[in-house]
């Protein structure tokens, strides 16, 4: 299991801590770029503005934000992003860091969560793995991927997504 810890990027950096990245959308207020001991940034991770603003920062509405933003993880860019987080975590220890005051909260517990329960999981769907084993699916298929979170539809021609139910345009 990979260590993988979540922290406020305003505490002092530890020497336990790894590769530092910091997983907000927006800088953190107050903090100089130099003095910040980030390894990186990785904006692309970060819940959209739409989800953040929704939440709010909300403790009663923590469940569903997770539920959200697990959506949002499937989308192409955060996908990259989360696949990398499990490259570093597979190699070290990793430090997720944001501003955000409520850490237990935040999407950086929700990142370090998701990391450390399945670290060599494919963040995409339950077919993703075997598809990139084999080099993917024919271009043939390709109208009946789910242009919101990329699952394949098993039935030809499909008119729903089995899984997030959006509609698949007709080819």
């Amino acid at each position: 299991m990979p260590e993988v810890r979540a922290r406020r990027v305003y505490e002092e950096p530890q020497a336990s801590d790894g590769t530092r990245v910091l997983v907000d959308r927006l800088w953190p207020r107050g903090l100089a770029k130099d003095a910040a001991h980030i390894d990186e940034w990785l904006k692309a991770v970060a819940p959209s503005d739409e989800l953040r603003r929704w939440y709010g920062h909300d403790p009663a509405k923590f469940a569903e934000f997770r539920s959200r933003y697990g959506d949002e993880l499937l989308e192409q860019e955060r996908a990259g992003a989360l696949r990398h987080l499990r490259e570093l975590a597979a190699a070290g220890t990793v430090t997720l860091l944001t501003a955000t005051k409520d850490l237990e909260h935040s999407q950086a517990a929700d990142l370090a969560e998701r990391l450390r329960e399945a670290p060599a999981a494919s963040p995409g769907p339950a077919r993703a793995g075997y598809e990139e084993e084999r080099g993917g699916d024919p271009a043939c298929w390709l109208h009946r991927v789910c242009p919101r979170c990329g699952t394949m539809a098993e039935t030809d021609p499909p008119t729903t997504c089995p899984r997030c139910r959006t509609d698949i345009p007709a080819a």
